[in-house]
């Protein structure tokens, strides 16, 4: 990224007159300043932030805190009450759906009509269209009246006009809500390749591709600025804050008392871990009892471990081998239908992997009784993970799959660092129980 700004957002603010009948309009229009027939709305205040080339900025927060709104002044189709935005190259909003397209015009109308206005040559159109169609794929539809489109057609287009003509500046507003999987695959592959040189600024309401894609992130609440910093960070605050609008306030956090002594960690794989450099040598942290969490205060996690399968606690562990992912809970009230479960993410935030003990007891829950202490376990093959860092975020809950309180969740409760891996693509590796090559023609006759 470099440490030059690309966009300059400064003290901006935004203020809507909201009218409670429609004469007042002509009420106000006549009496101007004398007396006042509307309330003031502010949908932004004193929101101010830079973001550099290269760099890209997540925009998040409830409905109505003001993010497309946002958005919308640093495009230039909002103006400002107050402030200022400055912008250094050329900007492509995918804001709502069709935005700048005319509906009465063919697809392959608007590319052009499109195009023009950002400053792209006839000829260069020409040279460019056959490129925008493949990439949109909507087949014969790209000579059809865009107002026959459906929301998925829309967003083809609108998003292949976009990466074909080279904006230095890209913002982008929920438009991954409709959509193909293949489709936004391919967007998501464009987007990794647009990081790499232009500016990025993301709204959306799915913290994996916030964590993702986004160096940092904003948060807007009521239209103010509540937390501008890392991605990873701010996501993980505002998914507290979410939960706790939905289900109440979360109980404030206290350390937890110390741990007891534990006995040693035994790894009788150790040696053999360091004699490859392929070998998928995982190496774990003790859980931290200190990590940030929220919840209702139900219950608490009180210790977090992998073991193997006769139990002993491990602090390595190879890809590929059967593990088991302990989680040690001590409720602080009757819970009548626990759920306890685990996500296992990488470095940004990204969810790998998931489960949790619902469906196992949806028929015949246990019943967690005050200060005793549950210990749930979860055994499974553990994958090849790429070189890096992961953590396990752990919860328990109260209720339903669908319908529950959290009580408590711990994000990044246990550590685990990656030092060498045979993956060289994806995410993770799944261990394969078996590769076979053989010549079809022998058996064909």
């Amino acid at each position: 990224m470099s440490e030059q700004p690309c966009i300059v957002v400064d003290s901006v603010a935004k203020c809507y007159h909201l009218y409670a009948r429609p004469h007042d309009r002509l009420k106000q229009l006549f009496f101007g300043g004398r007396r006042r027939y509307f309330r003031e709305f502010w949908a932004l205040r004193e929101i101010s932030f830079a973001v550099g080339r290269g760099e890209t900025l997540g925009v998040i927060g409830l409905n109505g805190s003001g993010k497309s709104t946002l958005l919308q002044i640093i495009c230039g189709t909002l103006e400002p009450t107050d402030g200022s935005v400055e912008i250094a190259g050329r900007v492509f909003p995918l804001l709502e759906l069709g935005t700048g397209f005319n509906p009465e015009f063919s697809g392959r109308e608007n590319i052009r009509l499109t195009a023009g206005i950002y400053g792209v040559s006839p000829a260069e159109i020409d040279m460019r269209i056959r490129a925008i169609e493949d990439f949109a794929e909507i087949g014969d539809y790209i000579d059809q009246p865009v107002k026959t489109y459906s929301s998925g057609m829309y967003v083809r287009l609108a998003f292949s006009v976009a990466a074909h003509l080279d904006p230095d500046v890209l913002l982008v507003d929920e438009v991954f809500a409709v959509g193909d999987v293949y489709f936004v695959q391919k967007c998501m592959r464009y987007l990794r390749q647009f990081r790499q040189h232009g500016t990025l600024l993301l709204v959306s309401h799915d913290m994996g591709a916030i964590t993702n894609l986004c160096d940092r992130a904003l948060w807007l609440e009521h239209g103010t600025m509540k937390r501008l910093g890392p991605a990873k960070e701010v996501c993980e605050e505002y998914l507290a804050a979410a939960v706790e609008i939905r289900q109440g306030e979360s109980a404030p956090s206290v350390r937890a008392p110390a741990a007891p002594r534990r006995e040693k960690l035994v790894d009788p794989r150790w040696e053999e871990i360091n004699r490859t450099d392929l070998r998928n040598e995982l190496r774990l942290f003790a859980f931290d009892d200190r990590a940030s969490g929220f919840g209702k205060g139900g219950a608490r996690v009180r210790d977090v471990f992998l073991s193997d399968e006769d139990g002993r606690r491990l602090q390595s562990v190879v890809g590929g081998e059967v593990v088991r992912l302990s989680v040690v809970v001590e409720p602080a009230q009757e819970l009548q239908r626990p759920i306890v479960g685990f996500i296992l993410k990488d470095r940004l935030g990204q969810a790998l992997f998931s489960d949790n003990s619902y469906l196992t007891y949806r028929d015949d829950p246990p019943r967690f009784g005050p200060g005793q202490l549950w210990e749930t376990r979860f055994t499974f093959q553990m994958p090849i993970l790429p070189r890096g860092d992961y953590s396990v975020t752990v919860a328990v809950a109260e209720g339903t799959q669908e319908e529950n309180v959290q009580q408590h969740w711990i994000h990044d409760a246990l550590v685990i660092k990656s030092l060498s891996s045979s993956v060289g693509k994806g995410l993770i590796g799944v261990p394969m129980l078996d590769i076979n090559m053989r010549r079809l023609s022998d058996e064909a006759g």
